[in-house]
């Protein structure tokens, strides 16, 4: 494995700094409740859920009618992630007590499914493989897993102590790549066999965070430790990285790909939050603006051409892309 580090931050940030008139426009509304509104996904009418992480809530804005409306969940869930799925319902982690439960927007109900282990204690990050299948991570209880969604049955890879699985990303072979977040290193697991093999980074002190695919099937990650984001050649596993904008303090973070192939991630580092776009065509910075606050996963939403987002401000929001 080579790895090879191909722009400079300061050469990054002059790259950023000459397109601003072709920047995202994005904007954000505040959240009437407390509870750190994050991980956004889109239904199919337009609305934004989302989860309120310490206000044991759903929450669902209305990009029309500029409102928000509140589902009441379990007690202890601490919901940490969300998706809108195929089959109309609404799943959710439950990161605070070792469950995943699909909420009825019609009804308001939720069907609950139990982790099988114990020790699979906080589901993080969810993520609908298009097979019937939910695809998640477990991060202090540090198991990947996969959830059959018509009979809710749960399959389990423990991936080693402290490794802290996190983000989650599918490739045209529909293997689940993962973050393993407490290491340098990523996890794939084969979706016919279930086996996982893992594929290093160069930088033993590098910490990935979340994950992205773009159409070439080449995996990019976020290195939220070294202010870098990364490229991991399809085949043969060749890395390459670039430090970001902000330096290698900017804690990059959020990872999705646009419908143009480009890179969109976040920038964490505290009173420097900004949202960044990197061309792998050009293999330059694109795009640049600031956000309120740290995004820690977001999604793209390809009929409006959007990326919807919450932030640490208790703000949801959505990046117009240009």
């Amino acid at each position: 494995m080579r790895t090879r580090i191909l722009c400079t931050a300061a050469a990054l940030l002059l790259v950023a700094e000459g397109i601003q008139a072709q920047s995202a426009v994005v904007r954000e509304w505040p959240v009437e409740w407390e509870g750190r509104p994050r991980d956004p996904d889109v239904d199919r009418q337009g609305r934004v859920w989302f989860v309120g992480q310490t206000g044991n809530y759903i929450g669902v804005f209305d990009p029309g009618s500029e409102t928000f409306r509140r589902f009441e969940i379990e007690d202890g869930t601490r919901p940490h992630n969300l998706i809108a799925a195929a089959d109309g319902g609404i799943w959710y982690a439950g990161n605070g007590n070792g469950r995943i439960g699909r909420l009825d927007p019609e009804t308001g109900e939720a069907r609950i499914i139990m982790m099988p282990e114990e020790a699979a204690r906080d589901p993080h990050t969810l993520l609908e493989d298009g097979k019937g299948n939910i695809w998640f991570s477990v991060q202090q209880g540090a198991y990947v897993g996969r959830l059959a969604m018509e009979t809710g049955d749960v399959q389990l890879i423990h991936t080693g102590e402290r490794t802290r699985p996190y983000g989650v990303a599918f490739d045209s072979r529909g293997r689940a790549w993962f973050n393993l977040f407490g290491t340098n290193r990523l996890a794939v697991v084969d979706p016919e066999s279930f086996q996982l093999s893992e594929v290093p980074t160069p930088r033993a002190d590098s910490r990935n965070r979340r994950v992205a695919v773009t159409a070439d099937d080449a995996v990019w990650y976020t290195d939220f430790a070294g202010g870098r984001i990364g490229r991991i050649e399809p085949g043969t596993h060749e890395v390459r990285e670039w430090v970001s904008p902000g330096g290698e303090g900017s804690q990059p973070y959020a990872m999705v790909v646009d419908d143009r192939n480009r890179i969109w991630y976040s920038e964490c580092a505290r009173d420097n939050t900004y949202l960044v776009a990197f061309d792998p065509a050009s293999e330059e910075v694109v795009d640049r603006v600031s956000v309120s606050s740290c995004i820690r996963h977001m999604v793209f939403h390809q009929p409006s051409r959007t990326i919807w987002f919450g932030t640490d401000a208790n703000n949801i929001g959505r990046a117009q892309l240009p």
